[in-house]
């Protein structure tokens, strides 16, 4: 009975409603939790250090759910990552090109209008890479939600892209975070990969060599200097995803179907807690429109990602160069577009990072402008998707309506 529940709480952790309504829930309470009378419990709670002195990691429940948790979030994304190019949509260059393209879109003109409108500011000089990302977890429970009527091309379109913007995001973080860098470690991250990749090529199935090498891999990224999540993703890349003759399925895949259920119900929850707990008063909610980077994080996600998705992709199948999803168009692009502007997870780490030096109140006006963001990207996505869901099937009941009439005659 026990094998069971778990078997079914795990089959229901891998549905993206559950995570996502996971997330939300979990940054709900930070929030109800940091401004009502018991916030300095919250603050409490964050800075509790939690040090290994043999291994001399020093770091606050906070860093380790940013750093550690993350990284288990971020192997599934590479798993993802690496099944979607050699065996999913990404396979096809044809196919691939369109959420490639528009990745790159809503990457580069968020931060475009991210420079452009915060310029100057304190903490600019990396800042302009908060409104880079979206969440796959965030932006894929509003779809499954609210877009069930859309056709099934538009998960596979924001799936991919979100995939690639995270890639691009995660290379942003280790070219703009590396401040020092130890060759030692690094070449001791770079063996453990090797380590990793010659398993995978001879076929080493065991959990015993796995798990020490990649938290191996993650200490000897954070020693040298790497921000160590990266640790997750280049193992995803390197993990086999197809499957060999007599096998049940290919390591990819069973990771995912091990790893993404403790992801999604446990790791990334948890770091929305510790995450999204910023006071929100009347200062920090009048900042949102006053200060410069504050508004250069709300217009870079709300206006950059829908401005960047949206119209690199009607500029791409215009030219020629990539082709609209089919049943697509160019209406549900737009409310896909929308739903890119969720850039929760990844946004609040590059918050963190980005602010560091600038101060704690920067950091907490930073994450509040994600939070409102994208709370307000997903309440005007799922409008524009309910819309398009009723359109959809007005279309499905009216070319089913001559059948349903010749039949009774």
């Amino acid at each position: 009975m026990i094998t069971r529940v778990r078997s079914e709480l795990t089959r229901y952790l891998r549905t993206e409603t559950v995570g996502g309504a996971l997330l939300l829930i979990a940054a709900a309470v930070a929030l109800i939790w940091v401004n009502s009378p018991w916030g300095a419990s919250y603050q409490t709670m964050v800075d509790t250090s939690l040090a290994i002195p043999a291994l001399h990691l020093d770091l606050t429940l906070a860093d380790w759910t940013k750093d550690g948790l993350l990284a288990i979030f971020f192997f599934v994304a590479g798993l993802e990552l690496k099944r979607e190019f050699v065996v999913g949509e990404l396979a096809d260059p044809r196919r691939a090109a369109l959420p490639i393209i528009a990745a790159v879109g809503g990457v580069v003109v968020p931060a475009a209008i991210a420079l452009a409108v915060g310029h100057g500011a304190p903490g600019m000089d990396n800042g302009w890479a908060i409104p880079v990302a979206t969440d796959i977890a965030f932006a894929l429970a509003v779809l499954a939600m609210t877009g069930s009527r859309i056709p099934v091309s538009a998960r596979v379109f924001l799936l991919s892209l979100a995939v690639v913007d995270d890639l691009l995001a995660i290379i942003l973080i280790a070219v703009l975070f590396t401040a020092s860098l130890s060759l030692l470690w690094l070449g001791a991250a770079v063996a453990c990969c090797v380590a990793w990749g010659l398993a995978q090529k001879y076929r080493l199935h065991t959990p015993l060599f796995y798990i020490p090498v990649a938290l191996i891999c993650w200490y000897a990224l954070h020693e040298a200097g790497i921000h160590p999540t990266l640790a997750g993703v280049a193992l995803g890349l390197l993990t086999r995803v197809r499957k060999d003759p007599g096998e049940r399925t290919a390591p990819a895949t069973h990771l995912e179907h091990v790893v993404q259920p403790i992801s999604a119900g446990f790791c990334v929850p948890l770091f929305a807690l510790f995450a999204s707990g910023v006071p929100l008063n009347t200062a920090v909610l009048g900042s949102l429109f006053t200060d410069r980077l504050a508004l250069a994080i709300v217009l870079g996600l709300l206006l950059g990602k829908t401005i960047g998705i949206f119209g690199v992709s009607w500029l791409a199948i215009r030219l020629g160069v990539a082709k609209r999803p089919v049943g697509l168009e160019y209406r549900d692009m737009f409310a896909l577009s929308v739903l890119g502007a969720i850039g929760f997870t990844v946004s609040l780490l590059v918050a963190e990072l980005a602010l560091a030096d600038v101060g704690a109140e920067t950091i907490e006006l930073a994450k509040a402008a994600v939070l409102v963001t994208s709370m307000a990207a997903s309440v005007l996505g799922s409008a524009l998707l309910l819309r398009r869901g009723r359109v959809h099937q007005a279309r499905r009941d009216a070319d089913q309506l001559p059948q349903g009439e010749g039949s009774t005659k």
